[in-house]
């Protein structure tokens, strides 16, 4: 009997790569498993889970803007709405399961699907239980996370570790780090750090970097800086002089070149990201965005910090600090090396299909 799943959630790449992650682990399990998306209308999920092969249906929902409280107004008719739409797609594709990734269309799906009996699980990404996830967690079969002590959230016979997915395009790289140097045209012979802060950049990163590039430069070391769209062209401008060194991008598709690359990364600290770092091995400092919801990624970077697989400084801090931390971990063979090595322990490149597995338990 061929079944069925849909897979919920979506809003940003930390949420839909991982999601598409799952769906093609389930298609390795089980070839003949018919799959149904459904994400936030108007969101990059209704372009992205196209892109990799699987039909998607969107929602009329919207998270709780926190910046200007009169948006908000809407909000609980879009939620009654998305609620009667949930019930459609349901009662419409009969699924076997639902499973949801977080994300705006994540909270209607599962809700409905537990009103109606279906089985559910929750992809937990981050360290921080979000309150929609805390609330469909009491009714779900399954609750994957990616770290310890989500217990204080979840009910813990519930639980299963199973890590966060990454793209197959990371975990099975086999890109040496001499091609991907030369890929961005760089050297062999200088060490080299990755900057990134997500698809649209990171503002108090990339404002702390352009005074250091002349410094950069004397002391030799280069530089691949995803900027985002907003500040590509600031940085590019102010990288001008220094092209040999420092190579500047607003989106870069080969992420495994860019992480093969790195001696050092510097980097936000959502669960995607960390997942892929975990994975890649690599020495990072993480600059949390505080003001993601719960302040999650700073919740993220402190457990790895706390188990020496990382280094944090705060967002507004970063200004201030990072020519010191920067330089200063460039310089230290032993902290690099045991930071690599402990992040690499947090590391699963199999977790799409631990928790495909998981997903096929509860049917």
């Amino acid at each position: 009997m061929q079944r069925k799943v849909i897979i919920a959630g979506g809003g940003t790449g930390g949420h839909i790569f991982p999601a598409i992650a799952i769906a093609n682990a389930l298609k390795k399990i089980q070839p003949d498993i018919d799959i149904l998306f459904v994400g936030a209308a108007g969101k990059m999920e209704m372009e992205k889970v196209p892109q990799a092969g699987y039909p998607i249906k969107g929602l009329e929902i919207a998270g709780f803007n926190r910046s200007n409280i009169f948006k908000n107004i809407l909000l609980p008719f879009k939620i009654w709405k998305s609620l009667r739409q949930a019930k459609n797609i349901l009662a419409e594709f009969k699924p076997d399961a639902v499973v949801g990734v977080g994300g705006y269309a994540s909270f209607p799906m599962l809700r409905r699907a537990q009103k109606n009996g279906i089985p559910t699980l929750i992809q937990e990404q981050n360290s921080f239980a979000g309150k929609t996830n805390k609330i469909l967690g009491k009714h779900a079969k399954k609750i994957c996370v990616a770290y310890d002590g989500m217990d204080k959230f979840f009910p813990a016979d519930k639980i299963v570790f199973t890590g966060n997915p990454v793209r197959n395009n990371i975990t099975q790289s086999a890109v040496s780090k001499e091609d991907a140097l030369q890929h961005f045209g760089l050297s062999n012979r200088k060490q080299t750090i990755f900057a990134v802060g997500g698809s649209l950049g990171a503002k108090a990163i990339n404002e702390a970097l352009l005074p250091l590039l002349p410094t950069l430069v004397q002391k030799d070391l280069q530089l691949i800086w995803q900027t985002g769209k907003p500040f590509y062209e600031t940085a590019k401008a102010a990288a001008a002089p220094y092209a040999s060194h420092i190579k500047v991008h607003e989106f870069i598709n080969v992420m495994d070149f860019a992480y093969k690359a790195a001696d050092v990364v510097l980097s936000r600290a959502g669960a995607l990201a960390i997942a892929e770092l975990c994975v890649v091995k690599k020495p990072v400092i993480f600059v949390p965005y505080p003001f993601a919801a719960e302040d999650h990624q700073t919740s993220n970077a402190m457990n790895l910090v706390n188990k020496d697989a990382g280094l944090m400084i705060k967002n507004d801090e970063v200004g201030a600090q990072l020519s010191n931390v920067l330089f200063s971990l460039l310089q230290n063979r032993a902290l690099m090396e045991q930071l690599e090595r402990n992040i690499g322990e947090m590391g699963n490149p199999n977790a799409d299909m631990v928790i495909a597995k998981e997903v096929i338990s509860i049917f």
